[in-house]
């Protein structure tokens, strides 16, 4: 045995032509391989342990990408995060040959899949254990990447036909409610999809914007039914997430969008985040802020649904958190929904003179009512906001499982299996 082929690897990294930024195999990877800048995702050799617990949640696959390399040449998290593009693979005479690896004791690709998932470790949070990543059966056919860089045609070209703020007036961080028509240019979309929205102009380094990802709030058949239209729900980014002041770049760029202007769009995106389609199945959504808006879609279409007469379909549950109720999107039309057709819990963590609530308090608060729907094969959880929200939300569930005398583990296992519960967050 030589060293050279004891030290080949299979480095495993992140395309930043196609990767939208959405933090999620960041969030999923248990070993704390990957990491970003402002620009790009990447993954450090020397921590990834090849476990494939970031590929499936992937929106976009591409995190799927492999190069045969010497240990000794793996590319370096820096040198990654100044990429545009991946790297060719190396020629043969650069690499020893997979066959010497594998007589060496090295872990190829097809040996990591049936390796023992890292998932089981110790130290792995409650939500990425449990979150599923395949969406529930009777979820419609999702149609993804239909425009971007690797696809025949970049970007497609949508019309603002609609943008209203949705928060009230007067607060700095004003939530926007963002019609996009697409024209005669096929464009479908399911709830749960999201898109990528290119902004105009170049970075600080001279270079041309990443597509921003968000998360479509229209159903189906279009924001105005029979439209080639879909919604979005967009927050104003004010400052970053240490509180440091800063204009988000997509984010201000699409609230300050009037009538008539164009915006440049890749996508779509996702395609284990749907609801599902089946008679009589039942939806709780839990989320925060901009998260609610695959919530929006899922009960929209549900609204027409029930409005055609044509489908039985089940209980709708909303556990929806916000700082105040004038930074909650959408807060009056959720009013109006009837309450036999949602049941509408709201929490506010900064509501003057009162003590804070989150989504979890709530849904303990509501364990009598929640636990069935746990148990109930046909019942299925969406979770989307804030990524600190996710595991308390998952130890909240939890807590209301075992307060029943369900088994943790086994529900777990089901809503993960069976595509029950869903995580995104940013």
């Amino acid at each position: 045995m030589t060293a050279q082929t004891s030290e080949l690897i299979q480095q495993h990294l992140i395309d930043p032509e196609i990767c939208i930024r959405c933090n999620t195999c960041e969030a999923t990877c248990p070993v704390g391989a990957i990491t970003h800048d402002s620009r790009n995702y990447v993954v450090d050799a020397e921590k990834c342990n090849l476990c494939m617990a970031c590929i499936a949640p992937c929106p976009t696959g591409s995190i799927d990408n492999w190069r045969t390399m010497l240990r000794s040449q793996a590319y370096s998290p820096e040198v990654q995060l100044l990429w545009d593009e991946l790297p060719a693979p190396l020629p043969p005479e650069q690499q020893v040959p997979v066959g010497a690896a594998a007589d060496a004791g090295a872990l190829t690709v097809i040996e990591a899949v049936a390796a023992p998932n890292a998932l089981a470790t110790a130290g792995t949070s409650a939500s990425v254990a449990v979150g599923a990543t395949l969406p529930p059966w009777s979820a419609a056919h999702a149609y993804t990447q239909l425009y971007g860089p690797k696809a025949a045609q970049k970007s497609i070209t949508a019309t603002v036909s609609g943008n209203v703020r949705v928060t009230a007036v007067g607060r700095d961080y004003d939530t926007h409610h963002l019609v996009l028509d697409f024209g005669k240019l096929p464009f479908p979309v399911l709830e749960g999809q999201s898109i990528g929205i290119l902004a105009p102009g170049l970075d600080a380094n001279g270079r041309v914007h990443h597509a921003r990802q968000y998360s479509v709030s229209s159903p189906r058949n279009g924001e105005r039914p029979g439209y080639n239209n879909l919604s979005l729900t967009v927050k104003r980014v004010l400052e970053d997430s240490q509180g440091k002041a800063v204009r988000g770049v997509a984010s201000n760029y699409l609230c300050d969008l009037a009538v008539g202007d164009t915006v440049e769009v890749v996508g779509p995106f996702g395609a284990s985040f749907l609801m599902p389609n089946h008679p009589r199945s039942k939806i709780v959504m839990i989320c925060t802020g901009t998260g609610s808006a695959p919530m929006r879609a899922m009960t929209e279409w549900r609204r027409r649904l029930r409005a055609s007469g044509k489908f039985d379909g089940g209980r709708l549950m909303l556990f929806f958190g916000a700082r105040t109720q004038e930074e909650l999107p959408y807060f009056g039309p959720l009013q109006n929904l009837p309450k036999d057709f949602i049941d509408s819990n709201f929490a506010f963590s900064r509501a003057s003179g009162q003590p804070k609530r989150y989504v979890q308090d709530l849904i303990r608060e509501r364990a009598a009512d929640v636990a069935p729907l746990l148990a109930d094969p046909d019942c299925y959880f969406y979770v989307c906001g804030l990524k600190s929200m996710e595991e308390g939300v998952v130890l909240a569930l939890r807590d209301v499982a075992q307060g029943a005398g369900l088994d943790w583990s086994a529900v777990a296992a089901d809503l993960q299996q069976y595509g029950r519960l869903h995580l995104e967050t940013y």
